[in-house]
């Protein structure tokens, strides 16, 4: 609606995994390269915990791309609310296998043959569990830390990765022996003022626009706005190109940017 207005090729600032608009900020980077180390170089689990709209499904994305279908085998949990039974089911369909197993036994002895063809493949085998704070009770944590009992003398044969939100972390330091299996954690946290103008910039760019659309001081105030948070930045982003496309302004100010957030009913911090 906006786009041919501001010179832009598609909206920038939408809510979505788009691997193109990650802006790699120094934690962005180093959340991916922990993730990559435990998958590469085997080491069962990770954990990466993250404030709500950081960034932590995109990066999922990007991390499944650099993995490629030739060496991994890579399944995606997007709606962990499950049983244990329901939650293994998934696990064999994600990895793509659609035969349908009843009991538990049988679907446990089915991911073990998958596993086992996986690796006879050369291929490692990835469970990443997006919103794993939505697990309920030790039930499902338990089954899923059993599920790392799947290996060889010198090697998993399962990698398992839990993304979600802070409130996931005590949940796995209620279970130390899933927490001594995960050897590598990080926290995401949000992005400074700095990295907010950046960010802003990148995806801008990304979308074929000119970094000068925002004002220096409109990406100081979209920083307080927004703490940092990707996804309210881009709240706020995209309101205010649409806000300003309605108003024919040459570029997004202060003035702006103020209004939109009183909108949206975001808050400036103390």
């Amino acid at each position: 609606m906006y786009e041919s207005y501001w010179g832009l090729k598609e909206k920038p600032f939408e809510n979505t995994p788009d691997p193109r608009f990650l802006y790699y900020s120094p934690k962005h980077e180093e959340a991916l390269i922990r993730l990559l180390y435990a998958v590469r170089e085997g080491k069962g689990g990770a954990l990466m915990t993250g404030e709500y709209g950081s960034g932590k499904t995109v990066l999922s994305r990007v991390l499944m791309g650099e993995l490629g279908k030739e060496n991994y085998a890579v399944g995606l949990i997007t709606h962990p609310q499950l049983t244990p039974l329901q939650f293994l089911k998934e696990i064999v369909y994600q990895l793509g296998e659609e035969r349908s197993s009843r009991s538990k036994a049988e679907v446990l002895h089915l991911l073990q043959d998958m596993l086992y063809a996986n690796m006879e493949s050369r291929k490692d085998t990835v469970v990443i569990i997006d919103e794993a704070q939505l697990i309920k009770g030790k039930e499902l944590f338990e089954e899923l830390r059993l599920l790392l009992n799947f290996q060889l003398n010198d090697r998993f044969l399962l990698t398992l990765l839990f993304l979600g939100q802070p409130e996931l972390r005590p949940k796995i330091e209620a279970i130390p022996q899933l927490k001594q299996r995960l050897g590598v954690r990080y926290h995401l946290s949000t992005l400074d003022g700095v990295e907010t103008g950046k960010y802003i910039s990148h995806r801008l760019g990304v979308a074929g626009g000119e970094e000068n659309i925002f004002t220096e001081e409109a990406k100081e105030l979209i920083y307080r706005y927004s703490g940092g948070t990707p996804r309210r930045i881009n709240n706020i982003c995209d309101m205010s190109l649409l806000i300003g496309f309605g108003e024919k302004a040459e570029r997004i100010n202060e003035e702006l940017i103020n209004k939109i957030a009183k909108d949206l009913e975001e808050r400036c911090p103390d």
